[in-house]
């Protein structure tokens, strides 16, 4: 599976998203210390960055999974999820969760001259990785603060665990195969259904 689950969503529905489902079963997009680097290093964004040959180690990668875990159960509840595959169990302990995750950035911003340009840039002791795990804590708190809340929706397309904000008004599955699979199964149940 593409360590990139759906680009374009915000960065905390895409780490929710490393944990995703084929016809297989459920997996997990970081599995090992090296799917974490592999997905950090695709993820987009200013804030969210691994500089070349930072650190990372088990410790790194048990904080995203029990980040994303913890952001899995709120989307689960925000979203009313009722597949089997949600557990909105233990809401308290995921909000906990996130806020630790907020504050093992232990970082401050700071501004540098580059070139002639003023950049900003963060400095503390934290690992890249933490930081970054904030950062993205810290975007999750405003997905599920803020307006976008509203939008956040489970996929509800047969076999599906992924999760995605609702950026169109005819949007109704995280992807366009997601799409194709519950209208494939739709039709399938109108016209077989009907025989049995």
């Amino acid at each position: 599976m593409d360590t990139q689950v759906l680009p374009r969503e915000p960065v905390p529905v895409r780490l929710m998203n490393t944990i995703w489902a084929d016809r297989k079963g459920i997996h997990d997009a970081l599995a090992d210390v090296d799917d974490l680097r592999s997905w950090l290093t695709a993820v987009d964004g200013a804030a969210i960055q691994l500089p070349a040959g930072a650190r990372l180690g088990r410790s790194e990668l048990a904080a995203f999974r029990v980040l994303r875990d913890a952001l899995r159960r709120l989307a689960a509840l925000v979203t009313e999820d009722a597949r089997p595959a949600a557990a909105a169990s233990d809401i308290e302990l995921a909000v906990t969760k996130v806020n630790e995750a907020v504050a093992s950035g232990n970082t401050w911003p700071q501004l540098s001259l580059r070139r002639g340009n003023f950049e900003r840039q963060s400095a503390g002791s934290a690992t890249p990785a933490m930081r970054s795990l904030s950062t993205i804590a810290t975007e999750a708190i405003e997905l599920f603060a803020g307006e976008d809340r509203a939008l956040l929706r489970a996929c509800y397309a047969p076999g599906c665990v992924l999760y995605f904000v609702k950026n169109h008004p005819r949007r109704d599955w995280c992807s366009t195969s997601c799409g194709n699979r519950a209208r494939a199964a739709r039709h399938y149940r109108r016209h077989h259904g009907a025989e049995s």
